[in-house]
């Protein structure tokens, strides 16, 4: 098997994985909005309000459901990219941990009150949130940038104007 399909495969398995999370999320939300843990057709229904607020579970799910999805299409796109073995196999490293930091940060939001993780401090689920988001966001740049580097180099070394 090609380094590249073994990348491919690694993204769409792990973008299947964090799209299941996001849908668990997605559950999580509904009995949020609902105030009780209930699925029909399973009997019986536990009343309690989950914690959170209603932008924190949506956040928390729709995390998962995008960055899922955005590993499935860096799997479609990284054909496309001239990239060696290593860089490549790092990208798919790379975004991996992106999408999972992302979402498991975001979750951390509606269990926890004050956890959005936006500024460093504040308590412990903040901090882990910050230092999550934090490695997402520095390594999804600096995946997006090497992508864009590269695909652009090859275009404008094939005659292509960009």
């Amino acid at each position: 098997m090609t380094s590249l399909v073994r990348c491919q495969r690694l993204l769409v398995g792990h973008g299947a994985l964090v799209l299941l999370l996001g849908f668990a999320l997605g559950f999580g939300f509904l009995f949020f909005l609902i105030g009780e843990i209930a699925l029909w057709p399973i009997p019986g229904r536990i009343v309690y309000q989950l914690p959170g607020t209603y932008d924190a579970w949506r956040m928390a799910h729709m995390e998962g459901v995008v960055n899922g999805f955005g590993l499935w299409i860096v799997a479609l796109v990284l054909p496309l990219v001239p990239l060696s073995e290593v860089l490549r196999v790092r990208i798919t490293w790379g975004m991996v941990i992106v999408a999972w930091t992302i979402v498991l940060a975001s979750a951390l939001d509606p269990i926890f009150p004050d956890a959005r993780g936006l500024a460093f401090g504040k308590n412990i689920p903040n901090t882990i949130a910050f230092f999550l988001f934090y490695v997402g966001i520095l390594t999804v740049i600096w995946v997006v940038a090497v992508i864009a580097v590269k695909s652009l180099a090859a275009a404008r070394a094939e005659g292509l104007q960009d």
